[in-house]
């Protein structure tokens, strides 16, 4: 069955038509990192997005430097289609990381603390302590953290430690009083107590003492009767892509279990050590490690700044964080009349959901909550690959299981850094008679759907939810996704068909309007593709607009090189990954928008000869999404749903703020205000229903306030 989802041979490219996936990542993250020096943020949302890039930072070692870690010790050669060699991405990747986490500190320790110092957030060494917050910190370590330190000598007694994933310890070097022996130490630092500690609270601010300071301060008390040579915090990252063969597995579960074993303990791929550790200690770490110099990273100051986050939550300072965003109740849901249901209003006509400018609440989890308890639905079937850990979508299901209702769900137990919470819930949705299946051997399930079957009168009727986004109720106001709620019939027939194939044995299975990989997907992208180059051959209008969060398929790119070529408009709207080039092709622009909501939806539109094609739904443009998962694009049928959807795609192609484009030397820049004489900023400057032409044009407005503007008035 396999075989006929085997990839198509790939092309021989041309490497020079290519950007090299790692480096365009790299790129992405350091566009987040502008949003960290933008003043036109408030104060702790730039703090918060240097926890995201360096939170970015720590999943990129584990997957992507990981990953090539394998194929450089397994002497497998170029597989990047840009030509490179591992070696050469690994040195290059590290070139470009230590110039990004030089800015990130210079913004974060020269740029942000002086200005949370003048808004009352004071940060303090032990030393600067006056006596009596002296004595109130002396007396946490001692009822807090003393009774959870673990001092672990290493020595021929006692064998190094493990030291877990992105854990921070502190490196000790001691001299033996009696013999002036030297002996080394580790001392983890506890993830469970806060990474800034409240020495005081008052109307004029809080101080807050890092914690690392407080436990190099008290570090003696744990070696009595030891001189104390030099005491350094390292942080490591280990290796995430663990290799597996599903199809010699006899138990998926099983497998996945082993899987987040062995990742426990895989290779060491990052080393964080403070500038200051003594030569002695660094080479002891990486003999033990087992890394190289270019995995040691120095680091100036605080290590895992990915816990900046904590610095965002402080309570007492709403005013340096953007007001919160409250989604708006869908307007056809929100006019619903007494008693009627949710499937009426669908019944009626399709609707989309913008998350987050939608409630997710209302939308999406009443729609699973009405099916759980409606007595007149008899089947429920949902896709998982990522939810909250206390989903209330999976509790409606459970619910409605055990009421005897008929309830599937294909979770993901591969989604990377989900597999344990995804293990959890297949348990307990079992647990509670629901039918769990766990897709297709070598292929992530990773369409996003609900299905519903009714009984209404003599016939049954089935509703679908069709999106690009997980059900998953925290980061739906978090990330920019879309959802379409259908009732029509050829839709809702594919969707029970998909469920069946995934369920099932259906290796042939077609569909009436779905977009399905891997089998059907790439070949109608292509020819869509395809068919906008003959009309501009043609003199006819032809344009290409894809929303996307990456797009790598050197395929898919160059049928877009060849259409550009041909005189199609193309614009690329993709936040992250983009190894399109656009140098010597102007019909192409490549545009990039980061703001405070996670650009997530994939989104795409054809004009077709005048039919003004739009499509929405899981797949990106990339070679795992067409040709190793089973993804679900949908058309998108209704007049006014169009276009709304045009007037998103508008608002991103239109405004100025928070939007970066792909320049022919591979850089970035974003936009000015318009009417300032500030000039562009590269990301490589960065280290050193109504008329929608009323949004479109408010420049000076970020895209998504435009949007939050336009789904309150």
């Amino acid at each position: 069955m396999l075989q006929s989802f085997d990839p198509p041979p790939r092309p021989d490219p041309d490497a020079e038509q290519f950007a090299n996936y790692e480096l365009s990542w790299l790129k992405f993250n350091w566009r987040v990192l502008h949003q960290a020096t933008d003043s036109q943020n408030p104060l702790l949302e730039r703090v918060k997005f240097i926890g995201i890039v360096k939170s970015n930072l720590d999943e990129f070692f584990q997957k992507r430097v990981g990953g090539l870690k394998r194929q450089l010790d397994a002497d497998i050669g170029s597989l990047s289609m840009d030509g490179m060699m591992p070696a050469d991405q690994l040195e290059a990747i590290h070139e470009e990381v230590k110039k990004m986490i030089s800015r990130v500190r210079e913004v974060f320790f020269e740029e942000l603390v002086p200005e949370m110092e003048t808004q009352g957030i004071r940060f303090s060494s032990y030393e600067e302590l006056t006596e009596k917050q002296k004595t109130k910190m002396d007396r946490y370590f001692d009822e807090q953290l003393y009774p959870i330190l673990t001092p672990l000598v290493i020595d021929h007694a006692h064998p190094f430690p493990f030291i877990s994933n992105k854990s921070r310890s502190f490196a000790v070097e001691l001299r033996d009083t009696e013999t002036g022996e030297p002996v080394f130490a580790r001392v983890k630092i506890p993830g469970n107590r806060p990474r800034w500690l409240t020495v005081s609270r008052g109307k004029k601010g809080v101080t807050l003492l890092l914690i690392d300071d407080l436990l190099r301060e008290k570090i003696h008390r744990l070696f009595p009767g030891a001189r104390i040579v030099s005491a350094h915090v390292f942080r490591i990252t280990r290796n995430a892509d663990v290799a597996r063969n599903e199809e010699e597995a006899d138990d998926l579960l099983e497998m996945i279990e082993e899987e987040l074993r062995e990742r426990k303990f895989a290779a060491v791929v990052r080393l964080e050590a403070e500038s200051s550790m003594t030569d002695s200690i660094r080479k002891m770490l990486m003999e033990r490690l087992g890394v190289g110099k270019n995995d040691i990273y120095k680091v100036e100051g605080a290590i895992g700044l990915a816990d900046a986050v904590e610095l965002y939550k402080l309570k007492g300072f709403d005013h340096l964080r953007f007001s919160s965003w409250v989604p708006v109740v869908h307007p056809e849901l929100r006019r619903d009349v007494a008693g009627d249901d949710i499937f009426s209003t669908i019944r009626k006509q399709d609707l989309l959901v913008h998350h987050p400018y939608h409630s997710f609440a209302t939308s999406v989890q009443r729609f699973v909550e009405e099916a759980a308890a409606d007595p007149s639905v008899l089947a429920i079937k949902q896709t998982l690959y990522r939810t909250s850990r206390d989903s209330p979508l999976m509790h409606a299901l459970m619910r409605a299981a055990e009421d005897g209702k008929q309830v599937a769900v294909l979770i993901e137990l591969k989604a990377r850094f989900d597999e344990e919470r995804n293990m959890e819930w297949a348990q307990r949705l079992e647990q509670a008679g629901v039918h769990v299946a766990y897709g297709i051997a070598g292929l992530k399930i990773h369409s996003k759907m609900t299905i519903v079957v009714r009984q209404e009168g003599t016939r049954l009727q089935r509703y679908a939810h069709i999106g690009t986004g997980n059900y998953h109720p925290d980061t739906a106001q978090l990330y920019e996704d879309l959802g379409l709620f259908t009732a029509r019939e050829d839709l809702t027939a594919d969707v029970s068909d998909l469920f069946n194939f995934l369920t099932g044995f259906a290796p042939m299975q077609s569909y009436r309007k779905l977009l399905v990989a891997p089998r059907y997907m790439r070949n109608h992208i292509t020819g869509m593709i395809q068919f906008e180059a003959a009309q501009a051959r043609d003199g006819k209008p032809a344009q290409i607009i894809m929303k996307m969060n990456n797009l790598e398929d050197p395929l898919i790119i160059k049928e877009l090189y060849e259409a550009a070529d041909a005189g199609v408009e193309i614009d690329c709207i993709v936040r992250s990954v983009c190894r399109l080039k656009t140098s010597g092709r102007p019909n192409i622009r490549v545009h990039s928008v980061i703001g405070r909501f996670l650009e997530h939806s994939r989104l795409y539109y054809f004009h077709a000869g005048g039919e003004n094609r739009y499509f929405l739904g899981s797949a990106d443009m990339m070679h795992r999404n067409l040709d190793a998962r089973v993804e679900a694009l949908t058309p998108v049928l209704q007049d006014d749903i169009c276009r709304y959807l045009q007037l998103v795609l508008d608002s991103y192609l239109n405004c100025t703020l928070q939007r970066w484009q792909l320049q022919g030397d591979g850089n970035y820049i974003v936009n000015p205000v318009q009417g300032e004489t500030n000039e562009d900023v590269s990301d490589s400057d960065v280290d050193g229903k109504s008329d929608s032409r009323e949004v479109v044009t408010a420049e000076k407005i970020p895209v998504q306030e435009l949007l939050m503007r336009y789904h309150t008035r």
